[in-house]
């Protein structure tokens, strides 16, 4: 999530999660507890007892799935790239119809699966809960490979690699971001575990608060929504800021001697046009527009790269961060000495490298929608450990790569320190149109957990699905965006405000939030006794020998050095959350105590 990236795209186009991605099922999420029994508190062991029989289910399925497709072969992987995936739509119908009766193509199964995923939020209309295992077993139909790419699409963002490694240097850099991929997808195996634990047909998970709700309750569902909203929300201001620092670019020309647009106006532009895209309600409807996200990327990598000969663009250097020209290009094996990073001195200069780095690798938020989707999600680790290593070479060779040829003088984001203003403005078009995308993204997301968490539930407003719940969709958008530009054009400063955001909850995302899930899970299971304990389906009740203290102190010590490392991981997240906001704020202040920045300035920031 780099630098803010065309690459948080993974909406739902060219894949089959339409229906049911995560935006879409929030409203489920806050009112799903059983589709007979609604009201009856679900236990931690009833979902464990329920995802244990999906899981062999899946696996069943996954296997016959396999033998109908026929043997893979190179040829017609291949091939498969290039067609509409017939021969396996067929086969996952002859799976799917042999193990849900009554449904004979698996056009009519997605049909009713959206109907059921529609009416749950305002009640059951006639469907039974057999029929809501149906529709979940029918939306499921994701390969590990397909997932593999969504995940490449939602976390790659190299962006601001070359300038994280400049304040940081080569080797500090290389740790850091080594030692951050590795933990990203420690975190992602967390959720992983967590979901194969507590996912099932009966009770599917949908979004990331779902995980939080089945180990902790209602409080912390409401507590992970509303901090995703806040995210959301700040990463649409951030997109603001950052495009219209594009748009003041393309504005002054070749020459970049005038001032070009006012610098206000070139941010309403932008928020403008996602008054205008952000009435889409539903996600499916930009899904043909997120399959441009990964080449838009690549794109952009292969401007930066070739136009590195040129050198740094010194103006934005200089108007950003205050740096003078005409020094000579420097790089540093460890950390840059004062005066020769733009991050700020010292400690301060490689907290804010860690907090860009860190903000690469977030994407976790959406890792739940993902596996709802997988037809045999136990396969994910494949998707998760392969997408990690392509994005953690690109960070790597990107940033340094650029770094080598800039220096001291890299820019974030990379595209706007292209000192050749037809390659820039081509960079700054590319990332204008994947950027306002990701935005309408966020936007979308962020105001529905915002609508269901405060005004539905919270204020009785209606529900999103109602013509009265449309119409205050039409004017809450306006208002979100308007907030998300006031917030941008506040905090003018782009490297500090996306590393503002990277610490304090990209972080928790993706590395704090897990942990604090890991210690929580695997103490509630590891303090089941197969023996003595069991669930029975009939009466959906389950025979504790013990409560309290006595049990978790059990759970706990059933695997002591894996829930201690656990635990020291989200103490470890918690202090670097903290170290991060504290450089960022500090980097802000210093900022605007020197007129580097500028709160709601006609003078553009770069």
């Amino acid at each position: 999530m780099a630098s803010l990236p065309p690459a948080n795209l993974a909406l739902d186009g060219g894949d089959p999660r339409k229906s049911s991605f995560q935006a879409e099922n929030i409203v489920n999420d806050v009112a799903r507890i059983d589709g007979t029994d609604k009201g009856r508190v679900v236990s931690f062991e009833e979902y464990m007892y329920h995802a244990a029989v999906t899981r062999a289910e899946e696996k069943e399925a996954n296997a016959r799935f396999i033998a109908a497709r026929g043997p893979r072969t190179i040829k017609n992987i291949i091939k498969g790239r290039f067609s509409r995936g017939k021969k396996e739509r067929d086969a996952s119908t002859q799976v799917a119809s042999s193990l849900s009766a009554g449904e004979t193509d698996e056009k009519g199964r997605r049909d009713d699966a959206l109907q059921v995923a529609e009416s749950g939020s305002t009640g059951n209309y006639g469907v039974t809960a057999e029929q809501r295992e149906t529709a979940g077993r029918a939306l499921r139909t994701a390969s590990w490979g397909t997932i593999f790419y969504l995940i490449t699409t939602d976390i790659l963002g190299p962006m601001g690699s070359p300038w994280a490694f400049a304040q940081m240097g080569y080797g500090p850099g290389v740790a850091l971001y080594t030692v951050f991929g590795f933990m990203s997808y420690y975190s992602g195996w967390i959720l992983w575990k967590v979901f194969c634990g507590l996912d099932s047909y009966k009770f599917p998970i949908r979004g990331y608060g779902d995980f939080f709700f089945r180990l902790f309750g209602s409080w912390a569902r409401h507590f992970i929504n509303i901090a995703q909203a806040v995210l959301l929300m700040l990463n649409v201001a951030v997109l603001v800021l950052s495009n219209g620092q594009s748009i003041s670019q393309i504005s002054r020309g070749p020459s970049g001697a005038s001032m070009g647009i006012c610098f206000v106006a070139c941010m309403l532009i932008f928020m403008a046009a996602g008054f205008l895209l952000g009435q889409i309600r539903t996600l499916q409807r930009l899904g043909w527009l997120a399959n441009l996200s990964v080449w838009l990327t690549i794109t952009l990598v292969l401007l930066c790269m070739g136009s590195v000969g040129y050198g740094p663009n010194y103006a934005a250097i200089e108007a950003s961060f205050g740096m003078p020209p005409g020094m000579p290009i420097q790089t540093f094996a460890g950390m840059p000495p004062p005066g020769l990073a733009t991050g700020g001195v010292g400690f301060i200069a490689s907290l804010n490298g860690l907090n860009v780095a860190v903000y690469a690798y977030g994407g976790a938020l959406l890792f739940a929608a993902l596996m709802a989707e997988m037809r045999h999600p136990m396969d994910f680790w494949k998707s998760l450990l392969i997408a990690e290593i392509f994005i953690y070479g690109m960070y790597i060779f990107f940033g340094i790569f650029i770094y080598s040829y800039q220096g001291q003088y890299t820019y974030n984001p990379a595209v706007q320190g292209i000192a050749v203003y037809s390659i820039q403005t081509a960079g700054n078009i590319i990332s204008l149109i994947s950027n306002l995308i990701a935005a309408v993204l966020y936007s979308n997301i962020g105001l529905k957990v915002v609508y269901v968490e405060v005004f539905h539930e919270l204020l009785g407003f209606p529900d999103l699905t109602t013509t009265t719940g449309k119409l205050w969709w039409a004017a809450l958008i306006p208002i979100y965006w308007s907030v998300a530009f006031i917030v941008g054009a506040a905090v003018p400063q782009f490297s500090y405000i996306v590393g503002l955001v990277g610490a304090l909850f990209i972080l928790s995302f993706t590395y704090t939030f897990p942990a604090w899930l890991a210690v929580g899970y695997w103490i509630k299971k590891d303090a089941m006794i197969e023996e003595e304990e069991r669930f029975d389906p009939v009466t959906n009740t389950y025979n504790y020998v013990d409560h309290g203290w006595k049990r978790w102190r059990r759970g706990f010590m059933k695997k002591p050095l894996f829930n201690s490392f656990n635990i020291f991981y989200f103490l470890g997240a918690l202090v670097t959350c903290a170290l991060g906001c504290y450089s960022s704020i500090e980097s802000l202040r210093q900022a605007f105590e020197s007129n580097i920045a500028t709160s709601l300035s006609c003078t553009p920031p770069l």
